[in-house]
């Protein structure tokens, strides 16, 4: 089964079940991030976690097999994106990308920060002039290797 119907499916399913991204976290043991990254096409679960997930989510089993597939990650959103909430992560990294380069480049020298060592939390902060999005990005700090 492709990713979008698996991904189809299990949107589907949960609004159907009322459940929400930490529920199926939970059944898995993984965070709500990862969770939601996963499901939605961008991670690859173990047998037993897509078993668990299929079970809760009453998924079919041609979906269940799909998220033990290796994704071809970052397909999903054309760029530049066209989604509001997402065009503005991409406009954060137009604008404070290249301080944000600068601030990691003179704390820590040549090099990225992983996608791949990497984790990733959304909380909501209440504030009476209006709820706040926390996201902290937590990769390792990868220096560029001489040889």
């Amino acid at each position: 089964m492709e990713k979008t119907k698996t991904t189809s499916e299990i949107l589907s399913a949960k609004r159907k079940l009322n459940l929400k991204w930490t529920d199926i976290a939970q059944t898995i043991e993984r965070s709500e991030s990862w969770t939601a990254t996963a499901l939605l096409g961008q991670a690859t679960l173990s047998t037993e976690e897509a078993e668990k997930v299929g079970t809760l989510l009453e998924l079919s089993n041609e979906a269940v097999e799909s998220l033990t597939v290796v994704p071809y990650r970052g397909t999903t959103v054309q760029m530049p994106p066209t989604d509001p909430l997402i065009y503005r992560f991409y406009e954060i990294l137009l604008v404070y990308g290249p301080a944000i380069k600068e601030l990691i480049h003179e704390k820590f020298g040549d090099g990225i920060m992983s996608a791949i060592d990497y984790e990733m939390d959304i909380q909501k902060l209440e504030d009476p002039k209006g709820d706040r999005v926390l996201v902290t990005l937590n990769g390792k700090f990868l220096p560029y290797k001489k040889w």
